[in-house]
């Protein structure tokens, strides 16, 4: 995998990982109620530049207590995505296009489904699907939060192509390299 750093949340951290980023820096947009942007993680550096990128937010999960959910964008075969979702290689696998899609989310105003991945640790959920030419993960914790992606369709919009004031929280300690 290429060396990974994590941001902390801040308009300095947002403009630094944007400028950089070959791909897409997803953000849910708007932000679910009670939800905060929590930091950017970023695979690559300054001789590949960024080709996997993560935005971290945090809120109120649906049943109760905090949840996290990261959205992660990055080019096959870097392996980002895969980290934080527990596996062991470096794409989410072939289930990914097989069958209808188990939820859809919108990306740049069109509906994009993802696959739930299997064999995933018990405290997440994981789906993932492609958006733009790169894969689209979404990893939520605890498992139950990714019921977020389920009733309201959630809304993704490519950050490098906006520049909107967002709400920062405190960092968020999934981003530390797994």
């Amino acid at each position: 995998m290429l060396p990974y750093t994590s941001h902390r949340p801040s308009d300095a951290a947002l403009t630094q990982v944007r400028q950089s980023a070959t791909v897409p820096l997803w953000i849910p947009w708007p932000l679910p109620t009670g939800w905060l942007v929590t930091g950017f993680g970023a695979a690559g550096d300054e001789r590949t530049d960024i080709r996997g990128s993560v935005v971290a937010v945090s809120g109120p999960s649906i049943t109760d207590g905090p949840a996290d959910l990261l959205l992660i964008a990055e080019e096959p075969g870097i392996g980002l995505g895969a980290a934080y979702a527990g596996l062991a290689g470096p794409d989410p696998g072939d289930f990914v296009g097989a069958g209808p899609p188990h939820v859809k989310v919108s990306v740049n105003g069109h509906p994009t489904p993802l696959w739930h991945v299997p064999d995933v640790p018990g405290d997440r959920a994981v789906y993932a699907g492609e958006a733009l030419g790169r894969w689209l993960w979404t990893i939520a914790w605890p498992a139950d939060a990714g019921l977020l992606l389920v009733p309201a369709q959630l809304t993704l919009i490519d950050f490098r192509e906006v520049e909107w004031d967002v709400p920062f929280g405190a960092f968020s300690p999934r981003l530390a390299a797994e």
